[in-house]
This record gives C-alpha cells, structure tokens and sequence, in this order.
C-alpha cells in the first residue's frame, strides 16, 4: 500500500514504502544458481555412473569373447616403404593377446596417421582367421628445402615431413624462407610442361614474394625470373616462346618474365672451347 500527500507540490511531503525488489532478485537469482548447480553435480554423478557401468559391461564383454577366440592372429601392413615396423609396433601396441573386437580401426588409422611418412591409412578387421589389414599411402618427397644450412623433405603438398631423409636420385631443391608453403602452387602450374618441370634443380623463393628457377645446372644454368602474380600466365608465355623460338636450347643465363609484356634474356658467355667448336665447324663447312 502507497501514501501520497495530496499537495503534490510540495516532494518533501510524498511518503513511500522502501524499495526491495533488487534484494529479491538477488534472492532469486541466488536461489536459481543453487539449484542450478545441485542438478550439475546431480547429472555429472550419475552420466559418471552410467559410463562406469557401460565402460565394467564393455570389458566384461572383451574378456568373454577373448576366452572365445576373438584374438588377434595377424597384422598384415601393406604399402610400407619407409615407415618401419618398429614405429607401427610402438604406435599401435597391439599382439596377440588383444581382443580384435576391441581393436577399433579408426583408432588404429588415427595413431598411423600421426606417423611422419604417412599421409592416409586404411584398416579393415577380417574374421576366422582374425586379421587386421592396414593398408598405407605414404608421402611422395617432391622437393628439400633447405633453410640455415638445414634440409628438410617435402611432399606434394608442401608439407615439411619431420624425419630423417636420403635421397636415392637428384630432387630438387627448394631455398628460401615461405619456400614449402607456396611451393604446391608452383609445382601445379609447372608440372604442366613435364620437360621443362624435370630440367628444375632449384627453385629459389625470393623475399617471400616470388620464384626464380634454376634449370639443367645450378652453377651454369638458365635462371627463371616469374613474376609474384599471374605465375601461370608467365609460365604459359614461356612454354610458347620456348615452342616458337626455342629459348631454352639457346646459351642464355636469366630469362626474366617478370614484366607483363616483355620477355628479358641474358646472354651467356661463350668459353674458349665453345668457340674453338664453332671455329672449326665454320672451317669444315667451307
């Protein structure tokens, strides 16, 4: 219940009951939290309950059909090239005292993938005879990157694969820092010209903007200035000058194809021996 005054311009005459909504609130709220934390506790006691009793059913279940024979006879793993059987050993920790029905391949493929050499896993559970066949697709090594005198692999994507590498054929080399996570584009445009592509021996990635290539020799070969954008236009201008005019045969040492309308060459100096050869091939033919 309210009192006012009936002169209601004098305020020092008004009369009202003191506030308390806000301590109700509080109250409420208060309240609302508590029993609010009550269920939590309630709920996480019982799932934890619950998960006891499933996880006791499950191992219940894993040991009777282990004295059944559900054991594990074989590993078959197929496609293994560099990856050893020590790493999947120690990966997976299975023998044959294991249950196969315990033995979940997606589990199984998520360890192997963490292995450096493998790139995809596949697992499937065989029975009577109870095997597990992994299948593996390892890395490809396209390129070593080299970084303060450090070399490094590299797969097709541009991934640094962290293990130890000795390569068995010349591979080329990738130099400069941002090298192995712009190099998947550079392979895709020039892996279209497979000649020109397998002449690469270094791939130099320039203030992290940009490539220049290195054909046939690293010491005396031609050097490829591509530009920092539109990479496969330049590249597509090169391939049709080099069909037309047959640039790449010629005794150049930097092509630049940096400028969008102009195709800059270097030419290269001839040795002694050079024009020796073509002093007595003029001779010969007179």
């Amino acid at each position: 219940m309210f009192f006012k005054a009936k002169d209601k311009k004098d305020d020092s005459k008004k009369v009202s009951l003191p506030k308390d909504w806000p301590y109700r609130l509080i109250g409420n709220l208060f309240l609302l939290s508590t029993i609010f934390c009550l269920s939590l506790v309630t709920i996480t006691i019982r799932d934890e309950l619950i998960s006891k009793k499933l996880f006791d059913l499950e191992q219940s279940f894993y040991a009777k059909t282990t004295k059944l024979g559900f054991t594990i006879d074989d590993i078959i793993i197929e496609n293994r090239q560099r990856t050893s059987l020590k790493e999947i050993e120690r990966k997976l920790e299975l023998n044959r005292e294991h249950n196969i029905l315990s033995s979940n391949p997606r589990t199984i493929k998520e360890k192997l993938k963490e292995l450096p050499w493998i790139k995809d896993v596949t697992v499937r559970r065989n029975f009577f005879p109870n095997v597990i066949q992994v299948s593996l697709k390892e890395k490809n090594v396209k390129a070593i990157w080299q970084l303060n005198n450090k070399f490094h692999p590299i797969d097709e994507d541009g991934n640094i694969i962290e293990a130890e590498y000795i390569p068995h054929k010349p591979t080329l080399l990738i130099v400069g820092k941002g090298a192995p996570e712009n190099f998947k584009n550079l392979i895709e445009v020039a892996q279209k010209n497979p000649e020109i592509y397998d002449r690469i021996k270094v791939a130099n990635y320039i203030s992290n903007r940009r490539w220049n290539l290195i054909l046939d020799s690293i010491d005396h070969g031609i050097t490829i200035k591509l530009p920092e954008e539109e990479v496969e236009k330049a590249w597509a201008k090169l391939i049709k000058i080099d069909k037309s005019e047959g640039i790449l045969k010629r005794k150049l040492t930097i092509i630049d194809l940096r400028l969008p309308n102009k195709v800059i060459v270097k030419i290269g100096k001839i040795s002694d021996k050079e024009k020796e050869t073509i002093k007595n091939s003029k001779e010969s033919k007179t």
